[in-house]
């Protein structure tokens, strides 16, 4: 089986104060189911699709009436979707992350799901749970906006745990559904001074995957983390009496996803600051910092390979730049997938990530800026007009291969202009992994 091109639309509704920013109201979906036709046209036929929670669920009502249209149609096209239930979402207006009953009412929401489109096999009913996590209930950007540990494990394990139930409710009515799932995979580099920061962080990213394979045990490098922040031993045994192990662990990696720790704030901009228990420092993107790193996609894919072995896919593979740039990274992931495939990894797809592109990304989405990034299409004259990228994923997934001209001309990320700080000392990753110590929680 040949590594397979996926497609995806960025659908978050994440909801800030009592205010939802809605993606495919934004980018125009919502009113133009023509779009899947153009999405066929370009020869994907996997494609992570909106069956939104708080899209489709008001006042304890559900209405099917745009998902229906949309999912018949992609049947015709011959286009299988990937159910996201929840995406960067806290739920519909009478539920939040940190609400008990939250896993119970997605379970129910999943279950009403599969009995009304029996035939969909792929879901992925949390996007990133520990991302969303530390977005809500760690830095406070959206609701139910926390800024503690013990908020941040709660929506962490309750997310987790709707997961585990939702996908119970779906295999009760589809035996055959398989969980696809998704989160941001970024690794944390640092200087010596803070390599007990980036080990933490380093050991934080795996949570998801961890708690749903039900590895989270008393030997856990996290254990004490989570009963230090009040969680009762008990929920953290339910994960491993009541695993589920993705079917596919699906990688959401970005140029930004990688970061580099420095305490000498005095050299980098004041927005890059921020603090833990123990130091203050600045937290950069690590392609920006001149040092030699384990950074990009071919080290993340690799690494999740050797820590799970289970099958892996790429669903979101995305940059906010020029469509000719766009290509390159684009190809950079396909060929790191490819080379790994060719070491006897199981690997199944890369995902074009935000088909028609995003809204306001820069500012995490707590405000409307309107700032549109462009995806395989451009929305921006009010129709979907195919880029360049959106050719090159045509060859692909019909099995040829793009032209060598993309090769010719590195991206920026791997020019020296990609380099804006300049380190004095650095701690390689090999290091890193045997960091520990004493933690500090919280890099916010």
């Amino acid at each position: 089986m040949s590594l397979e091109v996926w497609g995806g639309l960025e659908c978050t509704v994440n909801r800030v104060g009592d205010s939802y920013f809605d993606q495919v109201k934004r980018t125009g979906h919502h009113d133009r189911p023509e779009d899947l036709d153009l999405i066929a046209g370009l020869g994907i036929r996997t494609v992570r699709y909106p069956v939104l929670w708080e899209r489709t669920e008001c006042g304890g009502e559900f209405d099917w009436t745009w998902t229906d249209e949309r999912l018949e149609r992609m049947r015709e096209l011959g286009v299988t979707p990937i159910a996201g239930l929840v995406h960067h979402g806290s739920g519909p207006l009478h539920t939040s992350l940190i609400d008990p009953e939250f896993p119970e009412k997605l379970s129910n929401y999943a279950r009403a799901v599969a009995e009304r489109y029996p035939w969909i096999e792929n879901y992925t009913p949390v996007n990133e749970p520990l991302t969303t996590a530390r977005f809500s209930a760690l830095y406070g950007h959206w609701y139910p906006h926390g800024k503690s540990d013990r908020l941040f494990a709660c929506a962490l394990l309750q997310q987790c745990r709707a997961i585990v139930l939702a996908m119970r409710a779906i295999r009760e009515v589809n035996p055959e559904a398989r969980l696809i799932q998704t989160e941001d995979l970024g690794k944390t580099f640092s200087t010596p001074k803070l390599a007990y920061q980036a080990h933490y962080d380093n050991e934080r990213r795996w949570l998801t995957f961890d708690l749903l394979c039900g590895l989270v045990g008393p030997n856990h490098s996290m254990w004490n983390y989570f009963l230090d922040s009040e969680i009762e031993e008990s929920e953290l045994y339910w994960f491993v009496e009541n695993s589920c192990a993705p079917d596919i662990l699906g990688v959401n990696h970005y140029l930004t996803s990688d970061r580099y720790l420095d305490e000498r704030i005095e050299i980098y901009p004041p927005h890059t600051h921020g603090r833990n228990r123990r130091h203050r420092y600045a937290d950069v993107e690590a392609v920006r910092v001149a040092v030699d790193t384990d950074s990009g996609p071919a080290a993340r894919l690799a690494e999740i390979w050797r820590r799970y072995r289970l099958p892996v896919a790429v669903t979101e593979a995305h940059i906010g730049c020029s469509a000719d740039e766009q290509v390159r990274w684009f190809l950079q992931v396909w060929n790191a997938a490819e080379e790994l495939r060719g070491t006897g990894a199981d690997v199944r797809a890369v995902t074009a990530w935000a088909l028609l592109g995003s809204f306001d990304w820069n500012c995490l989405l707590v405000r409307d800026d309107n700032m549109y990034e462009s995806g395989v299409f451009d929305i921006r004259q009010g129709i979907p007009k195919s880029t360049v990228l959106a050719e090159v994923l045509k060859e692909l997934a019909t099995g040829k291969q793009p032209s060598d001209a993309w090769a010719s001309e590195p991206g920026w990320w791997q020019k020296p202009e990609r380099v804006l700080y300049e380190p004095e000392q650095f701690m390689p990753a090999e290091f890193l992994e045997q960091a520990g110590g004493s933690s500090a929680y919280s890099p916010a």
